[in-house]
């Protein structure tokens, strides 16, 4: 059970620090109109808040040589964000996924295409926006599978493309538990019918199927203890068929229900006591050395890990030595009930 949940524990971590890297630690958006600039004045005041950014974002494509790649466009100014992994605190410029790259065969100063959606009136009729712009640099590409992977560009680059009513803050707090407290004191100092956005709101879908996924996995790997539990009362229950006559004995000498009860209760929690202290011993020492040394590999070119990691939280291993103890305690008092029943005479008689 602990093996179980530390592999649990350990995708999720890894995917949760995959995603919540390129999350944004907080987004607001603007209303239509609002002035971007006094907003971003406002929220740099805020006690706590680190820098802040004003983005533009929007869907596109980025062209090369009749070679084609939907995007998500991200306009930014200043320093390249924390978002982008590899390039962040970067120059301004176009900046791609190093997979784009490799792919294409790009590197620094090749001219690249990006196109918006958005038309353009001309005699012709509409036309898509088009901006030619060397490439600045890459930056580590999400190793999940995104429909549409970002790409880094100046923000007045990407207001020439997509307009500027999508502007947005991009804030960043010290630290993502930070952020959460940092979100609360934001609303004063922002336009009315601004949306203030953690990381938790940005990813709520994907942390709920993770909290469901590990709560499934502890139920059912839980009946496995549950099973071992009732193997409990049968090797106990077998005690008992097998000591009726010593029992019965026991009674007679003037051992009273309680005492035999108490006496069982002991046996069961002495076996259980053990089977807990080896089995946890065995269960967070196998995890950490299979984390470790990385003992089971998978293919990094299916998964985005190339090892199983095992992650070992104490509040599951709290849960799980609570709940064997739980059930082994039950199991105990159950066998234990029975014996105390006994009635001496009876018992004596077999």
């Amino acid at each position: 059970m602990i093996l179980s949940l530390a592999v649990i524990s350990g995708f999720q971590s890894a995917l949760r620090s995959e995603l919540l890297g390129r999350t944004p630690q907080i987004e607001v958006e603007l209303p239509p109109g609002a002035d971007a600039a006094a907003a971003r004045t406002a929220v740099a005041r805020v006690p706590g808040v680190v820098s802040v950014q004003i983005q533009v974002r929007g869907g596109g494509w980025v062209v090369q040589r009749g070679k084609v790649q939907p995007v998500e466009l991200v306009g930014f100014d200043g320093k390249v964000p924390g978002t982008f992994p590899g390039a962040a605190g970067g120059r301004e410029g176009l900046y791609v996924p190093g997979t784009l790259a490799a792919r294409w065969g790009l590197k620094a100063g090749d001219s690249l295409e990006v196109v918006s959606p958005r038309p353009t009136l001309t005699p012709l009729g509409p036309q898509p926006r088009v901006r030619s712009i060397p490439l600045a640099g890459t930056y580590t590409g999400a190793r999940t599978q995104e429909e549409k992977e970002p790409v880094a560009l100046p923000r007045a680059v990407a207001e020439s493309l997509l307009g500027t009513a999508d502007r947005r803050l991009d804030v960043e707090a010290d630290g993502i538990d930070a952020a959460l407290e940092v979100a609360g004191r934001l609303s004063p100092a922002l336009p009315a019918g601004s949306r203030v956005l953690t990381w938790k709101d940005l990813n709520r879908p994907l942390l709920f199927a993770l909290r469901l996924e590990k709560l499934v996995m502890f139920v059912a790997v839980s009946l496995i203890v549950l099973v071992a539990s009732l193997a409990l009362v049968a090797d106990l229950a077998l005690i008992i068929s097998s000591k009726r006559p010593e029992i019965g004995m026991l009674g007679t000498l003037g051992a009273t229900p309680a005492a035999l009860r108490q006496a069982f209760v002991l046996l069961g929690g002495l076996v259980a006591g053990s089977g807990v202290l080896v089995g946890t011993v065995l269960g967070v020492g196998g995890a950490w050395v299979m984390d470790h040394y990385r003992l089971l590999q998978v293919p990094g070119r299916v998964y985005f890990l190339d090892y199983v990691p095992f992650l070992v939280q104490p509040g599951d291993l709290i849960v799980v030595l609570l709940l064997t103890l739980a059930l082994a305690l039950a199991s105990s008092l159950y066998a234990a009930q029975r014996a105390a029943a006994l009635d001496p005479v009876e018992a004596l008689r077999r």
